[in-house]
Parts: structure tokens; C-alpha cells; sequence
């Protein structure tokens, strides 16, 4: 009887944490989802300012691309420090600007429990 008793009192040890560890891992998988989402979308916007400046075509978005990778490539570290700080900028603005228009997404919804006539 003594080892049906250690058993019983284990798996209720171990137990109570398994729903909220699964509760932690659900919640930081959806946070790393939402900051993935985030990040792509803020990607998508820098490729459509470049097809807006390119006229909506093909060959301006490849055109306005070669004229930024020239200029970057030719500038000196001053002038590519720079660049980089205006990008870091206007990439933290556009995030900051998602995550607002999305904080609906932050959290995860709510699972349902169930109706009280239902169980």
C-alpha cells in the first residue's frame, strides 16, 4: 500500500505544473508568432515603398533596388553608418506603427471552458 501512496502523491506532484507550463510554452509560442508576423510585415512594407517608387512595376522595383545597392556600395563608412541608423529607425517606426494596429493579437484568445449545463 505504501508504494501505491508514493506513487499517488508523485503524479500529483508533478501534475498541478503540467497545465501551467503548458500555459507558459502557449503563450511564449504565440508571442515568437506574433514578433515573426510583425517582422515580415515590416519587410512586406519596405518591398512595397520600393515597388511604390518603382511606379508599381517590375523593372522599377529592380531599378530603384540597383540605385539604393549603388550608392551604398560607393558610400563612405560615415555615410553607411548613417544609412543604417535611418533604417534601424524607420524599421523600429513601422514595427512600433504594427504593433499597434495589431495589439488585438498580442495575447492569445481565450480558451472556452464550456457552458455550466454542458460541462
Amino acid at each position: 500500500m505504501a508504494s501505491t501512496i508514493s506513487t499517488a502523491d508523485s503524479s500529483r506532484a508533478t501534475h498541478p505544473r503540467l497545465p501551467r507550463a503548458r500555459a507558459i510554452l502557449h503563450f511564449y509560442l504565440h508571442l515568437a508568432g506574433f514578433a515573426a508576423t510583425t517582422l515580415l510585415l515590416t519587410w512586406g512594407l519596405f518591398a512595397l515603398f520600393f515597388l511604390a517608387l518603382g511606379g508599381f512595376s517590375f523593372d522599377g522595383l529592380i531599378h530603384q533596388l540597383d540605385n539604393l545597392t549603388s550608392r551604398y556600395v560607393t558610400a563612405s563608412p560615415e555615410r553607411i553608418a548613417s544609412f543604417k541608423h535611418i533604417f534601424v529607425a524607420a524599421h523600429l517606426i513601422l514595427a512600433a506603427g504594427l504593433i499597434v494596429l495589431r495589439r488585438h493579437r498580442i495575447m492569445p484568445p481565450a480558451l472556452s471552458r464550456g457552458s455550466q449545463d454542458n460541462g
